[in-house]
């Protein structure tokens, strides 16, 4: 079970999470997990160059050491980047200390202090215990590409449907998620562009050795 809009009660709950950047203006923030991917992280970056937009990555720390040109094609290009755990941890099952190590991992080669957990999953203890050096970046819309269920189409409706001024959106730049984000991407980008649209990366900061 998943939401493509996140509930306001949830919203709450974690109510010291980023899930959304409050503004007047038509700015989108749309964010991209898993990668680097040989096939989708080129793919990707190649859509929001034509566009001139600038994205997000939250990137997977062993994925960026088997594709490091790719990460660096990332941060060349002017796009943000984050961590997303060294091999995509679930906060539910994975113990404090474990998880702490795990990001921290990640962070020798994913210089960043924006943060988000694999599946959304994320416990309130590990959340106070990664924040005097991360943001925590959530999303109030999902494009759910990650649903092989999903149709294309479906994928593209969900983001269209669902944003507005300040929306942090999530893809996913993997092998899984491929098919529905070839389709959905440069659609939502075509779409939002001719509403006046800018699409923006979110801030970060490289961390640095003492917070480690």
């Amino acid at each position: 079970m998943y939401f493509v809009k996140t509930p306001w009660w949830l919203k709450r709950f974690y109510a010291k999470l980023i899930w959304h950047i409050p503004s007047k203006e038509k700015v989108l923030y749309f964010t991209f997990d898993d990668g680097p991917h040989p096939q989708a992280t080129p793919f990707v970056l190649d859509a929001l160059r034509q566009y001139k937009a600038k994205g997000t990555f939250f990137c997977i720390g062993k994925n960026v050491v088997h594709h490091p040109q790719i990460y660096t094609r990332i941060t060349d290009e002017g796009h943000s980047i984050g961590n997303h755990t060294f091999n995509h941890a679930n906060g539910w099952l994975t113990d404090d200390s474990s998880y702490r190590e795990n990001i921290f991992k990640a962070g020798e080669s994913i210089d960043s202090n924006l943060f988000r957990p694999p599946y959304g999953r994320i416990k309130r203890s590990q959340t106070k215990m990664i924040m005097p050096c991360f943001k925590v970046i959530m999303w109030d819309v999902l494009s759910a590409d990650f649903d092989i269920k999903l149709s294309p189409q479906k994928c593209f409706d969900n983001v269209v449907w669902n944003c507005k001024p300040g929306s942090i959106v999530v893809f996913h730049d993997s092998q899984k998620a491929f098919e529905r984000l070839h389709y959905a991407l440069p659609l939502a980008l075509a779409h939002f562009s001719r509403l006046g649209y800018r699409f923006e990366a979110i801030p970060f900061q490289k961390l640095s050795a003492g917070n480690s």
